[in-house]
């Protein structure tokens, strides 16, 4: 492999393609080779770092240095002055731009623990050779050649991971029910159908850091006894697709997948799968439904997936955030993973705030953290220097919780954190036209299958409309309420039991901004057309 002096990462992701990032690489590309520096510096086309909201990013290692905002025409000056001189160029330097006009924080990264994301903006995620050089495979050459199936699960156990979907259940206990469950074709399922709006980390990862997930999942399929592992993935995350595609097919060459691997006797092989884009196919049955040709349509449960999945054959399904805790696990221990976060809460956790914060993005950081060190001191605070009105956690199926609950810590017996979308609110925002906008995303979404959640989801649709037209009544509060209540607890899976739930949480912090809409008929936002009669479609 040769070797350079400096690799300078790219951002590739979305939001920074839409705003040059391809036009910035080949203008750097061509400015080292006019320098006569392309055996020198090599730039790496990269997955999204995680604050595109400042995009065009790059990093220059071996510094480590960030730029941000880049053009094309910032690049003769980068290339000249950081790349050939050795001067980096401060005016660019991500860390230089603060929220101080917001908050007497600066926005940071410095305050995360990055476990699940170290390799991410710091390796080519399309070259084994550089996940190798971090210590890449390593978790699963121990696991496979001085572990037994069974030490494995025990580490997971001990360390206490828990699943990072947003169900939070205890991952070693998910193997060992599946290992111990009688069936001769167990599989593995990495459940990386990232549906949730305000949810964008797992694209990051399998971006950033595509062969943690293939380790990951040889690992998982010697504990339980799969031979077979299927990655279900969104079909719109075209590059996360390239780069997991690409790190199976290298992986296979090299012997590190298939048969045989390390001369351990075991056999595994992935598969990547892309799904249609359905919301219902984030729940494991109905992406189990979606893997075997049929509809995609929830199951009843029990029996659960451990126990009767995949074709009726014992299936362990994990989230992608979740499986990429497992190499460093095995690698450096349970203790060592039980040793971050909390009592209850092991390890660390990604969220990805966005909406009305000054830097939305991507950032890790331990159970125990509390939401205003993630929102006014990593996320930059609430633009232009508005008060908060309310954040989503977990996105439209999480709660809603207000300015008052800033110093509660995310942790399991604390702020449960959900998958990890943190959608901030700011005063200006009207809680009724959130809610409708909750309510249309779960009425879309709906699968349709169950009547609480086909009628439930278009009913609470049709109230929110009214109430932003006017037409509310003093006992649709209560009605809506219920209503919620009934979903919550008849609805066949989980996007009908939650798709209520940011409203029914909402309800006792704002229940005066409710009454409003129905009693008095105002808006007190301004941002509902208030008319006395509905004005938006009713389906």
């Amino acid at each position: 492999m040769p070797f350079y002096r400096a690799h300078v990462l790219v951002c590739n992701g979305t939001p920074c393609i839409l705003k040059g990032s391809r036009a910035v690489q080949t203008a750097l590309v061509d400015e080292i080779k006019k320098k006569g520096l392309e055996n020198e510096i090599k730039v790496v086309e990269t997955g999204c770092l995680g604050i595109s909201e400042v995009g065009p990013v790059m990093v220059v290692y071996p510094e480590g240095i960030t730029y941000c905002g880049v053009t094309v025409n910032d690049v003769p000056t980068i290339v000249e002055e950081h790349l050939l001189k050795g001067r980096v160029v401060e005016r660019l330097v991500y860390k230089e731009r603060t929220a101080s006009h917001v908050s007497a924080a600066a926005a940071s990264r410095s305050r995360e623990q990055r476990v699940v994301l170290k390799n991410v903006g710091s390796i080519d995620p399309t070259s084994i050779e550089e996940y190798i050089a971090v210590g890449g495979y390593e978790a699963m050459g121990k696991a496979l050649t001085q572990m037994t199936p069974l030490e494995v699960i025990k580490a997971v156990k001990d360390s206490g991971l828990r699943g990072r979907g947003g169900a939070a259940f205890p991952t070693g206990l998910k193997w060992e029910l599946t290992a111990d469950a009688p069936g001769e074709n167990k599989t593995i399922v990495c459940n990386a159908d990232e549906g949730e709006p305000g949810n964008f980390k797992d694209r990051l990862i399998l971006e950033g850091d595509p062969h943690s997930i293939v380790e990951a999942m040889i690992i998982a399929g010697y504990a339980i006894g799969a031979n077979k592992g299927y990655v279900y993935i969104r079909g719109e995350y075209h590059q996360s697709v390239s780069h997991l595609e690409r790190a199976i097919a290298v992986a296979r060459e090299m012997e590190l997948l298939g048969e045989d691997i390390l001369g351990s006797r075991f056999n595994f092989d992935i598969e990547v799968f892309k799904g249609a884009g359905a919301y219902i196919c984030g729940e494991e049955t109905a992406l189990l439904e979606s893997l075997e040709g049929t509809r995609g349509e929830s199951r009843m449960k029990p029996p659960y997936p451990p126990t009767s999945g995949l074709h009726g054959q014992p299936t362990v399904i994990n989230n992608v955030e979740t499986l990429a805790n497992i190499p460093q696990i095995i690698a450096n221990g349970a203790e060592w993973f039980a040793s971050i976060g909390t009592e209850k809460s092991k390890g660390t956790k990604i969220f990805s705030p966005c909406g009305d914060v000054l830097y939305p993005g991507v950032y890790e950081v331990p159970f125990g953290t509390t939401m205003r060190e993630v929102i006014y001191e990593m996320a930059g605070g609430i633009k232009s220097g508005k008060d908060l009105k309310a954040v989503l956690i977990g996105g439209p199926s999480g709660i809603c919780i207000s300015k008052e609950d800033l110093d509660r810590q995310f942790a399991f017996e604390d702020l449960p954190p959900g998958a990890g979308a943190l959608i901030v609110i700011d005063e200006d925002k009207c809680i009724v036209d959130i809610m409708q906008n909750c309510a249309k995303f779960f009425l879309h979404e709906s699968c349709g299958q169950c009547v609480p959640c086909r009628e439930g989801t278009k009913r609470l649709y049709e109230l929110f409309t009214w109430w932003q037209g006017g037409a509310g009544s003093p006992g649709d509060l209560a009605l809506a309420q219920s209503l919620g209540d009934v979903m919550s607890v008849s609805a066949k899976c989980g996007l009908g039991q939650f798709a209520a739930t940011a409203f029914r949480t909402s309800l006792p912090l704002f229940e005066e901004e409710y009454r409003a809409h129905v009693v008095d008929r105002v808006c007190p936002s301004g941002v509902c057309k208030m008319n006395n009669g509905c004005e938006s479609e009713v389906v």
